[in-house]
């Protein structure tokens, strides 16, 4: 049987699978539709926070992060994983404990305001939206590759399937097909690392392989990764080239992004108290520390496999896997010394960031001639990083069950994802914007449809993101992680552990960190992208740890309003000190 025909029998198995869960858990009230009637079990509800957390980022683009980035890619590692445990310790069973459907629910009642409920949604818009233009893009270079569909195309069909199990089972049926994702996702994950592990080292853990020594050889694998990227001119894999304050800064910016992601968030609201809450927490991480345990192993892998397949092959003989990858874009070669052999070192091939095809399949070989070799590099390979992952069971000519098995998993981590963004998107239209504040006197019935409704037109936006991406899935998701670290993180700790702050600190504080880290990331990634380095940047850090900068600006402009402002209500502050009361 053919890859393709059994990557549609996975892929179709697993949709099937996520629709009959769908159907068979559909919401028939908001509170179902919201926090799944909040009757979870933890142990569900950690794989489906895991599931929920672990996006296309985390699947499909930090593993190819890591493996071109080499220690620089370490910073998504540890500010996804600590900042989950903020998450867990600082926030999530202070808000079960609240008890409502919402984060920025929680803000409008906390700060006594339907003007913070509304800036709070705003800010959740944007986080979500950036968050889920990653997802999208996953989706769509998925389906190009493996059922040879144009990313578009990719993109429409899986705004379908998600639009179907989301707007139909809300987030009772999002809760338990995640569970089922998870499972997908996981098994995809280790399958092929362990596959990988054995043929390189003969060891079949991956995250022992990964500090083990090549098989019949001396050598261990990640010097001898360390010296062949030092040969091709790049950076050595192991030391860090970032400067220290950028390092710090991103990882900051990710560790109290996670601690502020509304859809992460909102998973503890579907637990029955506040001590399931913290269990259900404890079973996340360890299933969340599966696969990020896992990704330095299979990055190093990828790299050390990539380079073995191409470095010095006749772009005759090229492996099957680089000319299928070719034809969607993905990756290109341009011949500039004429000698018919494929050259991989640093720096650019062309003049553009990326290779410009004749049509979005492209045509196999055919190339624009306005795409101009970049001349100041000798480097004739292009890979986009974000298919790795997904490359990589192929370039290793693993078995095609297991190509098969890796696109359903890919498909996924992304649809688990882009599912839970979009409810949230869904539900603060629907619960905040329209029963909270513009339209309190509709039924739950309305309020439900209302729901269903800004679903709907939430997938159609998240497509035309994921169709028109602005960088790298991971790079995508490290801005939607510095948003949500310089709006809502503050407002919601400071809620939390404050009882002084007030509601005009809180509107000051959010739209403050709102304003600043959403202009210097537009500002240089499409406004002025030729001053993106770090002679340009605020103290040398880049836009993806800009947002702790913003987090510090919004705590700032919180203490210094609440002193100028009047004290909150009485019943705000035994609302504060009851939620804070084990």
């Amino acid at each position: 049987m053919e890859a393709q025909t059994l990557t549609y029998i996975f892929v179709g198995l697993s949709f099937a699978l996520y629709i009959g869960i769908a159907i068979a858990s559909r919401a028939k009230s908001t509170n179902d539709f919201y926090v799944a009637g909040k009757g979870v079990n933890p142990v569900a509800n950690g794989m489906a926070t895991a599931a929920d957390w672990m996006s296309a980022a985390s699947f499909l683009s930090m593993a190819g992060l890591i493996a071109f980035l080499g220690r620089d890619g370490s910073v998504y590692l540890m500010g996804w994983t600590g900042g989950y445990v903020l998450l867990a310790l600082l926030l999530a069973p202070y808000l079960r404990k609240y008890g409502k459907y919402t984060v920025p629910d929680f803000i409008g009642e906390r700060y006594y305001s339907n003007v913070a409920r509304v800036v709070a949604v705003i800010c959740l818009i944007f986080i979500s939206f950036t968050y889920i233009a990653g997802q999208m893009r996953g989706v769509g270079i998925v389906f190009s590759r493996f059922l040879e569909v144009e990313i578009e195309m990719g993109v429409i069909i899986g705004m379908g399937i998600v639009f179907i199990y989301a707007v139909l089972g809300g987030m009772k049926g999002i809760t338990y097909t995640q569970v089922a994702q998870y499972c997908v996702m996981i098994f995809a994950y280790l399958v092929p690392a362990i596959f990988l592990s054995i043929m390189l080292t003969g060891n079949p853990i991956p995250q022992l392989g990964f500090g083990d020594k090549l098989l019949n050889s001396d050598i261990y694998l990640i010097d001898k990764l360390d010296k062949t990227i030092i040969d091709l001119g790049f950076s050595p894999y192991t030391e860090y080239s970032k400067s220290l304050i950028d390092i710090f800064c991103i990882t900051a910016a990710l560790m109290f992004g996670t601690a502020g992601l509304p859809h992460v968030i909102v998973r503890f609201f579907t637990v029955p108290n506040m001590q399931a809450a913290r269990r259900s927490a404890g079973y996340a991480l360890v299933f969340i520390a599966i696969l990020y345990t896992t990704a330095p192993a299979v990055a190093s892998f990828a790299r050390l496999n990539f380079i073995d397949s191409v470095q010095n092959t006749s772009y005759e003989d090229a492996p099957d896997w680089f000319k299928n990858w070719e034809n969607i874009g993905l990756i290109s070669w341009m011949d500039k010394n004429q000698d018919g052999k494929m050259q991989y070192s640093s720096g650019s091939p062309f003049v553009e960031s990326r290779p410009i095809f004749t049509d979005k399949r492209g045509s196999l070989g055919q190339r624009l001639l306005e795409n101009e070799a970049n001349t100041s590099s000798s480097n004739e390979v292009y890979l986009d990083r974000d298919i790795i992952v997904l490359a990589n069971p192929e370039i290793a000519n693993l078995p095609i069950w297991v190509i098969a098995l890796v696109a359903a998993g890919g498909l996924a981590a992304a649809l688990s994802t882009a599912a839970g963004l979009l409810l949230v998107i869904s539900s603060s239209i629907s619960h905040d914007l329209m029963k909270q504040t513009f339209m309190p006197q509709i039924t739950e019935k309305k309020e439900l449809l209302y729901a269903r409704l800004a679903a709907g037109i939430t997938i159609l936006l998240a497509g035309i993101l994921g169709i028109f991406p602005p960088a790298f899935v991971a790079q995508v998701v490290a801005f939607a992680f510095g948003l949500a670290a310089s709006t809502l993180f503050p407002v919601l700790f400071m809620g939390i552990f404050s009882k002084k702050t007030t509601k005009e600190a809180a509107i000051g504080g959010m739209l403050t960190g709102l304003v600043f880290t959403f202009s210097y990331i537009v500002f240089f990634k499409f406004i002025s992208p030729e001053l993106n380095n770090s002679d340009h940047w605020l103290l040398g850090i880049s836009p993806e740890g800009i947002g702790v900068i913003g987090m510090i600006f919004n705590f700032l402009v919180m203490l210094l309003i609440t002193k100028s402002t009047k004290s909150p209500p009485e019943s705000v502050i035994n609302l504060v000190e009851t939620i804070r009361r084990p």
